[in-house]
C-alpha cells in the first residue's frame, strides 16, 4: 500500500531533503510543481513511516497526510476530518493535539477556530465509532496538524514525536546551538565526501563533527531514539525491527573519515567530546543489532583560538557556525571575529571553506566574497550559509 507523506525541513533545505527521500527510493510528489517552503511531499510504502524517521539527515519532522480536500468553509472542514478513519491509528487512551494550524489565501484564516473544528471533529469520530462520550487521554500524546492553502486542507498525523534534530546523542547543547538536521544540510551544500579531512573551529558542542561522523560511517541518524509512530495502532515493531537490522548492515566502520574541531573554550571541547562519545555509543550499540562489535572512529576535538590553527592537510573543508547573536553579545563584537576570521584563508590555504551567520554583513565583515550564499531558516532564526569554495583548484576530489 502506497500513502502520501510530508517531510519538514529548514527553509531552504527542500531540495536538499527531496534528494535525500529519492536516495531512500521514494517518488516525490509533484517535483516539477509547486513548491512549498520548508516541505516535501513524497511517495512511500508502509515501510517508508519508520524507516524516513530513523534514516533522513535533514528532515525536522514526518508526517502521514490522512486527507486532502476542498474547505470553503468550517462544515467542509469538519466532514473532511470526521471521514478520516482515526480509529485505526489512536488507541481509546490517546491525547490527540492539533498542534499547528497554518492558513494561507483562504477563507478560512482564523487558526485558533479551525484548531478547535479539527480537534472536535476527531473526538466526535472517535466517541461515535467507540461508543464514548468522553476520551479518558490518559494515553501517549499525537499530533495531528493542519495547512489549509487556498481553500484546500492538508491533515497530517505526526510520526515523528520529537523533532528529529534531536538525535539523542547532544545531552548539553551549550548556548545556542546549532541544530543537528542543520548541520546535516551544511555538509550536503558542500557536497562534502567522507575521505575529505572536516575541521570546525568554532566546535561549541560538537554537533557538525558528531553529523559528519555520522555521515562517514553511514550511520542511520534515528539509532538514539524513539519515533511518534510507536505511539500509533500503524506501528509495526518486527517491520521496524527489521529496518533497523537493514540499515545497521549499513554501516561502515572500516571506513576512513579525518574529523577534527576545535574551540576556545575548554568547557566546549570537554562537551563536543562527550556528545562525539554518546553518538558513537549509540552507533555501536547499532552494530550489536547485527552481531558486530566494531567501533566507528570518534572526531578528535582540542582546545585552540581559532587565529592560531594551522591546516593539517593540503587540502579539506573547514566547516563552522561562528558565533553571532546571543552566543556573542552585541554586533560589533561579531564583526571583530569575522575580521580576525580572514585569517583563515591564509591559515588554510587550498581549503574550501562554509560559514553559517545572522550576520548580513559576514562577507564585507571578513574581507571576502563567497562564491555562493544559501539562505536558510531553522526554527525562528534567518541565517545565511556563506560557501567558499574550488580555493585549491578543484584538486580535493569533490564537487557537487
Amino acid at each position: 500500500m502506497m500513502n502520501t507523506y510530508v517531510a519538514l525541513c529548514a527553509i531552504g533545505a527542500e531540495k536538499i531533503l527531496g534528494n535525500e527521500i529519492k536516495q531512500l527510493g521514494y517518488s516525490l510528489k509533484n517535483p516539477s510543481g509547486q513548491k512549498t517552503l520548508g516541505r516535501v511531499t513524497f511517495v512511500g510504502d508502509e515501510n517508508a513511516a519508520f524507516r524516513a524517521n530513523l534514516c533522513l539527515r535533514t528532515a525536522d519532522r514526518i508526517y502521514l497526510q490522512v486527507a486532502e480536500y476542498s474547505a470553503t468553509d468550517f462544515d467542509a472542514l469538519f466532514d473532511g476530518v470526521y471521514s478520516v478513519p482515526w480509529q485505526d491509528y489512536f488507541f481509546k487512551d490517546a491525547r490527540v493535539v492539533v498542534d499547528k494550524v497554518r492558513t494561507y489565501k483562504s477563507r478560512l484564516s482564523s487558526e485558533h477556530s479551525i484548531q478547535g473544528v479539527v480537534h472536535k471533529a476527531i473526538y466526535t469520530k472517535l466517541g461515535d465509532i467507540w461508543h464514548m462520550h468522553t476520551m479518558p487521554e490518559t494515553g501517549s500524546q499525537s499530533d495531528v496538524r493542519i495547512y489549509i492553502e487556498n481553500d484546500k486542507a492538508t491533515v497530517l498525523l505526526d510520526l515523528s514525536g520529537v523533532p528529529l534534530h534531536r538525535r539523542g546523542y547532544r545531552k548539553d547543547g551549550g548556548i545556542a546551538p546549532i541544530r543537528e538536521t542543520l548541520a546535516a544540510v551544511l555538509l550536503h551544500l558542500m557536497c562534502w565526501r567522507r575521505k575529505t579531512p572536516i575541521h570546525d573551529a568554532f566546535c561549541g558542542s560538537g554537533t557538525i563533527a558528531c553529523e559528519a561522523m555520522l555521515y562517514a560511517y553511514n550511520v542511520a541518524p534515528g539509532f538514539g531514539r524513539r519515533f511518534g509512530i510507536e505511539n500509533l495502532k500503524i506501528f509495526d515493531a518486527e517491520q521496524a525491527k527489521g529496518i533497523r537490522q537493514q540499515e545497521a548492515e549499513k554501516i561502515r566502520p572500516d571506513c576512513e573519515a579525518r574529523i577534527t574541531g576545535s574551540d576556545i573554550d575548554n568547557q566546549a571541547v570537554q562537551r563536543a567530546k562527550a556528545n562525539a562519545e554518546r553518538a558513537g555509543v549509540t552507533a555501536g550499540r547499532a552494530l550489536q543489532i547485527i552481531g558486530s562489535n566494531a567501533r566507528i572512529q570518534r572526531p578528535d576535538f582540542i582546545q585552540s583560538d581559532f587565529r592560531e590553527l594551522s591546516a593539517p592537510y593540503d587540502s579539506g573543508l573547514l566547516l563552522g557556525n561562528p558565533p553571532y547573536g546571543e552566543r556573542l553579545g552585541d554586533v560589533i563584537q561579531a564583526q571583530e571575529l569575522y575580521k580576525d576570521m580572514a585569517s583563515l584563508f591564509k591559515s588554510f590555504p587550498g581549503w574550501n571553506m562554509g560559514f553559517i551567520t545572522a550576520q548580513s554583513t559576514f562577507e564585507t565583515d571578513i574581507g571576502k566574497k563567497a562564491n555562493s550564499a544559501k539562505k536558510l531558516k531553522s526554527g525562528n532564526l534567518d541565517t545565511c550559509f556563506y560557501m567558499f569554495t574550488n580555493l585549491n583548484g578543484g584538486k580535493d576530489g569533490y564537487s557537487c
